[in-house]
């Protein structure tokens, strides 16, 4: 399976560093629409459910939530238009782009970091989906987990054959190419806000109209505190999109111009990413008083509904928006990232079934719930990714001030532009090291005190002053 048509290319690219999946693209059908789609998928999603409603926990006043959200949305959507450029402008995925600055070959090292955030995270949605069609599995046939008994590795024979129909569907999904993603995603998105917003009136006929409030906490902050709070949900929304801040250009690259991307982006962050939030304040407050107590995951409000038709309505759109988050968050990023190490041997198909196979190795539930494993490791790589992104910017932006010899990108002539010392440019290198070093401590050491949700900022500022000092500007 291709991913995409490729160029007719003017050049000779080295087998070594290109397959049909890695060149330019030729043929670009993603226009305003889908990229709204596709920001729709990614925040109308479990994790984005539970980070948008535990903002209203913070001890804030529902506008002062309401300001930092947009605040940072706003700094996401310019950050995603920088990067979505670089695709749309070059048609190459975030793998060839990262060899700008890291060297044909030295851009394994943010590819791989990459991929792995991305194979762990696809693991653990997998399973998240899972829950949701147990529960509908549950509805449908009451006896289902009495008729399946056993467990193996801490999963239930139930829980096992749920968890590999979710990886199977998503797997068959994944092999029938790009443009079946882009299909899917334009679907899955506006669906799920159609059942939000009837979940979140259904909560509201039970709860009346009480209900609707938009400070979920008790605390009372200082005005120090209030500003250092907000400033903090700033920091989060920002670090929330991490991941898609790096390889956006693997979506971006299929942009019929910069115009849609653009459009794309303000309609599906901004705009949706506000609403959406307000759409889970509104099901979570509602929670309080039908329920007793505020719960924040939907698969628990859907599990807690008596009626049968609205349970299934509800775990059979979760599963949907775990589908969309998983295949446009980790499952593309991952396999570009898996066939850039050897593009001779596997394509874009191929990376995708290794990272498939490796989220079950894996084994996301006893991750999630081993709190210590996963906050070291996702954490700590989730903290590399700041720095990689500030050395990507900084170079495409300001060292090479937009310029790119797209031929060099596939060359191994050590006259190429990308090639530097072997093919590995050591100044990325120096400058990302000492930056993902800082944010992994800012992260991860508890003496850091309250800085964990600036551990993003603080590695991408660090590594992007770095990487200008110390990387010659080409002349304009």
């Amino acid at each position: 399976m291709a991913s995409n048509e490729s160029l007719s290319l003017p050049f000779t690219p080295s087998d070594r560093l290109a397959n049909e999946d890695l060149l330019p693209v030729a043929e670009r059908r993603w226009a305003t629409y889908s990229f709204f789609a596709l920001w729709m998928s990614d925040i109308h999603s479990l994790g984005g459910y539970v980070f948008a409603a535990g903002l209203f926990f913070l001890g804030l006043a529902g506008w002062q939530i309401l300001l930092a959200m947009l605040a940072g949305i706003l700094i996401v959507n310019q950050l995603l238009n920088g990067v979505g450029v670089m695709g749309q402008k070059t048609g190459v995925p975030y793998p060839v782009l990262a060899r700008l600055s890291f060297g044909v070959f030295g851009a394994n090292i943010p590819a791989l970091i990459r991929a792995a955030v991305g194979i762990v995270w696809y693991g653990v949605q997998t399973w998240l989906a899972s829950l949701s069609l147990v529960i509908l599995v549950e509805a449908v046939w009451p006896g289902a987990s009495a008729a399946l008994p056993g467990q193996w590795l801490g999963l239930s024979t139930l829980g096992w054959l749920c968890f590999m129909s979710m990886w199977l569907l998503q797997l068959v999904l994944f092999w029938r190419g790009m443009e079946w993603v882009r299909r899917f995603i334009d679907f899955c998105g506006p669906a799920v806000y159609l059942v939000m917003f009837a979940l979140a009136a259904w909560m509201l006929s039970q709860a009346g109209w009480e209900a609707f409030t938009l400070r979920l906490s008790d605390r009372v902050l200082s005005t120090a505190e209030t500003v250092y709070e907000m400033l903090g949900v700033v920091a989060l929304v920002v670090a929330y999109f991490a991941a898609l801040l790096l390889n956006f250009a693997d979506f971006s690259r299929f942009g019929v111009s910069e115009q849609a991307v653009r459009r794309g982006n303000f309609w599906g962050l901004p705009i949706n990413f506000m609403l959406f939030a307000l759409v889970t304040v509104i099901v979570t407050a509602s929670t309080l008083v039908v329920f007793g107590e505020a719960i924040l995951d939907p698969i628990e409000v859907v599990h807690r509904i008596e009626n049968k038709p609205v349970l299934i309505l509800g775990s059979l759109t979760f599963v949907i928006a775990t589908i969309g988050i998983n295949i446009v968050a980790n499952f593309v990023s991952a396999a570009y990232d898996i066939a850039n190490v050897a593009p001779r041997h596997i394509t874009f198909a191929r990376g995708g079934l290794i990272t498939a196979l490796l989220s079950i190795a894996v084994l996301p539930w006893q991750l999630y719930h081993n709190p210590v494993v996963i906050n070291l490791f996702v954490g700590g790589l989730g903290a590399c990714l700041g720095p990689l992104f500030g050395v990507i910017m900084v170079d495409y932006y300001w060292t090479r001030r937009r310029q790119v010899v797209i031929a060099d990108l596939y060359s191994e002539d050590p006259a190429g532009r990308y090639w530097y010392q072997g093919g590995v440019n050591l100044r990325a290198v120096a400058a990302f090291v000492p930056a993902a070093s800082l944010a992994c401590m800012v992260v991860l050491w508890p003496g850091a005190g309250h800085l964990e949700a600036y551990g993003w900022l603080i590695g991408t500022l660090a590594a992007a002053a770095v990487y200008a000092l110390i990387m010659p500007r080409e002349p304009a």
